[in-house]
């Protein structure tokens, strides 16, 4: 849960609204504390403008073949720390999961192993499908 006082998150608010929210907001899920976060709009944003971008979906293969974020590569939870090569660490990399425990669990392996470039979906792949944004179907 976002917790912001009165006058920030109207501020904040209207930053997103507007497309200026370029930062992550910290969420305190999972991973022994704060996670970068961003929301899902950010992130559709970011993608629409064709901004570079890489999104790493964390669930099983099944999900992800189900249907997946516009572009994203699946790198399922188990298999991360034996996939770290795949992830860069410059640029901005953004990790979902079916809500945000697994991304945030995704999160925590890359930070203590030194990636700093790495933030998550605050509603995971449920957020963005409750949105109605696109998903790219496996072929």
């Amino acid at each position: 849960m976002r917790i912001l006082g009165r006058s920030r998150l109207g501020v904040m608010g209207t930053l997103i609204g507007l497309g200026l929210a370029a930062l992550p907001a910290l969420a305190g899920h999972g991973a022994g504390g704060l996670v970068p976060s961003y929301y899902a709009e950010h992130v559709k944003r970011l993608i629409d403008a064709g901004d570079p971008i890489v999104l790493v979906d964390v669930r099983p293969n099944a999900a992800y073949r189900i249907a997946h974020l516009p572009g994203a590569r699946s790198i399922p939870l188990p298999e991360l720390e034996s996939r770290l090569g795949e992830i860069p660490r410059t640029g901005r990399v953004v990790l979902y999961g079916q809500s945000i425990i697994d991304a945030s669990d995704a999160y925590a392996i890359l930070r203590d192993r030194g990636w700093r470039n790495v933030g998550v979906i605050e509603d995971g792949f449920a957020g963005w499908l409750r949105r109605g944004f696109p998903v790219e179907l496996q072929r």
